[in-house]
């Protein structure tokens, strides 16, 4: 893949090899999409998790050697790719510009990614064994950064959350989501060494080596089996999860909200019904969605009425997701209540979503904001974060509850496990999204579930819902846009992961080893291989370059 070396290393680093061209732009450009494309498979609705490697690979491939704006412009091309069409759902009720600037804010930081790619070539091309280890970490630095700026940062597409039916996944028990990206990059980082040598003047030999890194790549992948997931505790629940459905998908969902208030009661009586005639047996709890009562039940004695009607009827408490008006004039928040049967609401049982999503449940610098697109004036109310992890006691349960986009966020579900959650729920509204979108957040309950070792569950308005074992597996997943009613017998997790108890660390030790590779690159690229980073504005491979 690369052209032959003309000179040789210094003979004082062994493990330097000579240094030839950057691929051709003809091949990099291609490469660079082909990168994006081959990771959106890799994510639901598609689910081809095997790609992800691969798609690292050929992002590394298109920017190597090169020089870093086109780096930063190749790795941008490839988050074009992998995000405009993985982000589609955003554009379905609010028009194109949300969508296309989200997206394009998101290829920003693959393009940032390819930059440091780009900048650490030196190094990886002294140090061979490198390259794997470089490749993860700046995965991981890449996503660390797009999860947290702006504004809370937006943690869809990590490559840990493509990653629910690969073994992989259970690494996430021992680091979480970082530690799971980094195996995924590492694995492309071993295809890419095994790829780019120059194999011509290594018939046999190279051949053969190259084959060993493969063969190393797949090692790792099958490795995960290996790992061992805590097991079921002996306790348990009974849950069911009641998905009402809405008369209209959409963003008038609210102008339905009686309506929808309605189709969960209505479902949670029919289910009364079949208890009653021993068909189903009675649940524990009862989960409904985000968005269920946008009503608000604390303040409408009607729609407080109709909630008490479904839990007095199933005889078990309902965990209800709400909007409530204030605190203050023009505020609202998204909470999950407890309403008991007979006695109401449980005003001590109640949590308020911590993560209000930006541009969509909250408008930061809203008169800028409206200069870009009408479309923000339909958040009329801004959310009001909660303050407290959703650790609510119900019924001899604790639960762990997080509110819809939540769930993409580390500390917001950990938080709750080690608050004391037994299971994990997340409540959710995709309304007015698709069953994509759907798939995704699903695929990221996988993942939490795993590294909690916590079973857990999705409830949505419209789907898709269903719970998750404390090993990945998805059962009773509903059909999208249906109304349904799943119950399953849930354990109760009592033991704490690695990842758990270790929290943050994993991330911060492969954030520094990014900074230590980014510092020893900077040092490598003032003493250069020949042949690399020493090109003049004559040199045929500078011309490739550009």
């Amino acid at each position: 893949m690369t052209a032959e070396p003309t000179e040789t290393a210094e003979s004082g680093d062994r493990t330097a090899e000579p240094a030839g061209r950057p691929l051709p732009l003809w091949l990099a450009l291609p490469a660079a999409l082909g990168a994006g494309l081959v990771l959106l498979l890799a994510f639901p609705p598609y689910g081809v998790w095997w790609l992800a490697p691969v798609g690292v690979a050929l992002l590394s491939v298109a920017v190597h050697r090169r020089r870093m704006r086109a780096g930063f412009g190749l790795g941008a091309l490839a988050g074009l790719a992998l995000f405009l069409p993985m982000l589609s759902w955003t554009n379905l009720y609010t028009g194109n510009v949300p969508w296309l600037l989200l997206s394009g804010l998101q290829a920003a930081y693959l393009g940032l990614l390819g930059l440091a790619l780009a900048f650490t070539g030196p190094l990886v091309d002294r140090l061979r064994w490198s390259w794997p280890l470089v490749t993860g970490v700046l995965w991981v630095a890449q996503e660390a950064l797009r999860d947290r700026t702006p504004f809370g940062g937006f943690p869809w597409g990590r490559l840990a959350f493509s990653q629910g039916d690969s073994p992989m996944l259970r690494l996430a028990a021992y680091g979480g989501a970082p530690l799971v990206t980094f195996a995924v990059a590492v694995a492309g980082g071993l295809l890419v060494v095994a790829v780019w040598r120059p194999w011509r003047g290594l018939p046999v030999a190279g051949w053969l080596r190259g084959g060993g890194f493969v063969a190393g790549a797949a090692a790792l992948v099958a490795g995960g089996l290996l790992v061992p997931l805590a097991g079921a505790g002996s306790d348990t629940a009974r849950v069911a999860i009641v998905q009402g459905n809405v008369p209209r998908m959409g963003l008038d969902f609210n102008a339905q909200r009686q309506a929808v208030l309605d189709n969960h009661v209505d479902a949670t009586i029919e289910l009364a019904g079949q208890v009653a005639r021993g068909e189903a047996e009675r649940p524990d709890l009862v989960v409904w969605p985000e968005n269920s009562s946008d009503v608000d039940p604390t303040r409408n004695a009607s729609a407080g009425r109709r909630i008490s009607e479904a839990a007095n009827a199933i005889g078990a408490p309902i965990l209800v997701g709400a909007v409530l008006l204030g605190p203050d004039e023009g505020q609202v928040r998204n909470a999950g209540l407890v309403w008991l049967p007979g006695t109401g609401l449980d005003g001590a049982q109640m949590y308020v979503k911590r993560h209000p999503v930006p541009f969509a449940e909250y408008v930061p610098l809203r008169e800028i904001a409206r200069m870009v697109s009408k479309e923000v004036d339909r958040v009329r109310n801004d959310f009001v974060a909660g303050t407290e992890p959703g650790v609510l006691r119900v019924g001899g349960v604790t639960l762990g509850d997080v509110i819809c986009f939540e769930v993409a966020y580390d500390e917001v579900v950990r938080d709750t496990v080690t608050g004391g959650a037994q299971v994990l729920v997340v409540q959710t509204n995709n309304a007015t999204f698709n069953v994509a979108e759907a798939e995704q957040q699903l695929a990221m309950v996988r993942l939490r579930a795993v590294e909690h070792g916590r079973e857990a569950l999705m409830a949505s308005t419209v789907g898709v819902s269903g719970f998750v074992g404390a090993d990945g597996r998805v059962t009773g997943a509903t059909g999208f846009n249906t109304r349904a009613v799943v119950t399953r017998q849930m354990h109760l997790g009592e033991a704490r992961t690695v990842a758990t108890r270790v929290g943050l660390w994993p991330e911060v030790a492969l954030l520094a080893m990014a900074v230590a590779a980014l510092a020893a690159a900077t040092l490598t690229r003032r003493r250069p291989l020949p042949g690399v980073g020493t090109a003049t504005a004559g040199d045929p491979a500078d011309a490739e370059e550009r």
